[in-house]
């Protein structure tokens, strides 16, 4: 069947879609001739009925893959209208322009089969709903897609059999380069060489990236890094964390060659996602093929430690972790007796200090269970601190001497860097005034440019300069013979560095990681502590329970005593008085105050002073009114006379009163039976007898 005869009259009522497409926008640029023939498509159309008018032209998918549909927004208006009818004949140069996908290209191959769409290339004109055109059209889909593959595998060959040999030029990071027979080699740079050896050394002292950044921050030291555009020259910046990590998991610093260290894939959308692989999945791997900066163990062992650090699987790996700040002693060193996982530290207040506890909540955090075990960490971090004092002691002075060599050597590294960067900014400075010297003078629009630039040179040597001598006096001022003096001083005898207020939580978590390998705590009738140390030897610790508060919140039988004891001769005010005077407190550490000694009274059942002296036959005003006769209120008269002796209790007027005498007690009340009028002669007369 000709072209011209299945181009029917249905098909000249819809629209001619002309699809034009390059793979990169270099093709775009340089292979003009090719986009010239894909216009030129449009004669076609007009050979076979369509007017121009009626020729829609999409080209804006210019520089995509036809690899897949995602992001081709042209390729999806054309199919969008040809699934609605409105496309009579989709044209293209040939099948790879339209789709290098069978799965795009067989679904637009349907759907023009449904709408009696025709498809014409530069080979012929073509009807899907007919089973040989058709036919033909999925053979060359295939081809199409068939010739994207072997290219790709053709490429991908070369590269991965020169990555097999370790010889595949790829980027290097900063302190890498290539010399001129394309091989590796650290940067001719010696400042670029010192700021990646101190970077390792420090790692390996501090133990994590985040600690390694503090440590170039607080010595105020730039990091290299090589910049991605221009020149890509390089540039010095603060260090940050992200930088600190590549550099630690890059294994070129190793010299270690390595290739297939990720897996990419696209999803249905078209999105792009990248995977890391474990270093048994890297497809290639040659060690020691170049210099590096640290050896291949010490990466190993790096990597190793920052998966120690890494959070996420410490509930599940048991890892140390990098000494972090509070008071728990056994921070990371801790195994659960029971299960075997590593416990984590719990903080709660008790008496205004944290205390810690070593909790195993594996079960309950990834499976909802209870908690396998909870032991009080107070007593164990004493005892385990007692028992490095006991284990340290002879190793001191030896282990403070190596400690301080290594404090000055690193101190003297961090110094050579800030000098390199010096002498740095004064090449700088002499490149900017060379450039000013040599220029004319009478070229006054770019002198005055590389004047401007010599002036911002000589600020950062000044800068620079400037820094560098406040850091050393700052590292001399650490390292003072003085403090040295201390230093050795104090490590002579170990508890009382172990002791010492100035010594910080970390310090002591870093000096018992260097002889702890773990710690695993089992309770039971009481908590079983078995200590590992490094190099096998081990330890078995026995330590009763921690009493229940309602224990340990008591107070003691002693005060008790004592306070029923003061009650016998003072009052409740002068005791409170007495009991702060000698410095006591009570269970829970506060001052004693009228209220709390009431409430202890009152729970152990102490008698008041009140109660006490009546015991012993005190008598109040009432019953010594009673004892007068009725309406006989004269105990206060009696007591100013001198008759009554009183005996205060406190300050709100408590008073008991002693027992009258036979005698005092018929002249009282031969005195009250007298008549009031002379009340005043009668009282004389009394006084005078």
């Amino acid at each position: 069947m000709s072209a011209e005869s299945k181009v029917t009259a249905e098909h000249l009522k819809r629209a001619a879609y002309l699809y034009i497409r390059q793979s990169t926008l270099r093709q775009v640029l340089e292979n003009t001739e090719s986009t010239e023939r894909q216009y030129a498509l449009r004669r076609r159309a007009v050979i076979l009925g369509w007017p121009e008018e009626r020729i829609v032209v999409i080209d804006e998918d210019q520089g995509r893959s036809g690899a897949s549909a995602s992001g081709r927004e042209g390729f999806q208006r054309l199919v969008a209208d040809v699934g609605m009818g409105q496309a009579g004949i989709v044209m293209g140069l040939e099948v790879s322009r339209l789709a290098r996908n069978c799965a795009d290209w067989h679904r637009l191959l349907e759907i023009c089969g449904v709408t009696h769409c025709l498809i014409l290339d530069e080979d012929g004109l073509y009807d899907p709903g007919q089973f040989n055109d058709r036919l033909l059209l999925g053979l060359k889909g295939t081809m199409s897609e068939a010739e994207l593959h072997v290219l790709k595998a053709r490429l991908l060959g070369g590269v991965l059999q020169k990555a097999q040999r370790g010889e595949l030029k790829m980027p290097l990071p900063v302190g890498l380069v290539y010399n001129d027979q394309e091989q590796v080699i650290l940067d001719p740079d010696q400042q670029v060489q010192q700021s990646l050896r101190v970077f390792f050394a420090t790692f390996q002292q501090v133990g994590s990236a985040r600690a390694t950044v503090q440590a170039f921050a607080r010595q105020g030291l730039k990091f290299p890094n090589r910049a991605l555009v221009g020149t890509g020259e390089t540039c010095w910046q603060p260090l940050t964390t992200r930088q600190a990590l590549d550099a630690l998991h890059n294994p070129r610093y190793a010299g270690a060659f390595c290739y297939g260290r990720t897996r990419s894939w696209k999803d249905a959308e078209g999105k792009k996602h990248t995977q890391e692989l474990p270093r048994e999945q890297w497809r290639f791997f040659k060690a020691d093929v170049h210099p590096g900066y640290v050896k291949w163990e010490q990466f190993l062992d790096n990597q190793k430690r920052l998966v120690e650090n890494n959070q996420v699987t410490a509930a599940t790996v048991r890892k140390a972790g990098p000494a972090r700040e509070g008071p728990a002693l056994l921070q990371g060193l801790v195994i659960c007796g029971k299960c075997g996982y590593s416990m984590s530290v719990q903080y709660h207040q008790r008496e205004g200090k944290l205390t810690p506890d070593y909790v195993c909540s594996l079960e309950a955090s990834l499976r909802a269970g209870r908690i396998c075990q909870r032991v009080p960490g107070g007593e164990i971090d004493q005892a385990l601190g007692q028992l490095l004092v006991q284990s340290v002691t002879p190793l001191a002075l030896e282990v403070a001497l190596q400690v301080q060599d290594e404090v000055q050597s690193r101190l003297a590294e961090a110094a050579r860097l800030r000098q390199q960067q010096v002498q740095r900014a004064q090449y700088e400075v002499d490149r900017a005034q060379l450039r000013y010297m040599r220029v004319d003078p009478n070229n006054r629009l770019v002198a005055d440019t590389l004047e401007t630039q010599w002036n911002e040179k000589l600020r950062q040597l000044a800068q620079a300069k400037e820094e560098c001598e406040k850091q050393e006096r700052t590292d001399a001022a650490q390292l003072s013979q003085e403090q040295r003096a201390k230093i050795l001083a104090l490590v002579e005898d170990f508890p009382r560095v172990w002791q010492d207020p100035k010594s910080s939580d970390r310090d002591r978590k870093r000096m018992a990681r260097l002889l702890l390998e773990d710690v695993t705590l089992r309770r039971g009738q009481d908590i079983t502590v078995q200590v590992r140390f490094k190099g096998g030897a081990t330890h078995e610790l026995h330590l009763p329970l921690p009493q229940p508060i309602t224990v340990s919140r008591k107070t003691k039988p002693e005060m008790i005593a004592e306070i029923d004891h003061l009650l016998d001769e003072h009052s409740e005010e002068e005791i409170v008085e007495i009991l702060k005077e000698r410095g006591c407190r009570s269970s829970c550490g506060h001052p004693f105050s009228l209220t709390l000694l009431q409430g202890l009274r009152r729970t152990y059942q102490l008698k008041s002073r009140f109660e006490r002296y009546q015991a012993q036959g005190l008598l109040t005003a009432t019953q010594v009114e009673q004892m007068l006769g009725p309406a006989a209120n004269r105990a206060k008269y009696w007591e100013r006379m001198g008759v009554l002796k009183v005996v205060k209790l406190g300050q709100h007027y408590e008073h008991l009163y002693y027992q009258p005498t036979p005698a005092d007690l018929d002249r009282m009340r031969r005195r009250h039976r007298r008549p009031r009028s002379n009340s005043n002669s009668q009282a004389n007369a009394y006084e005078a007898q």
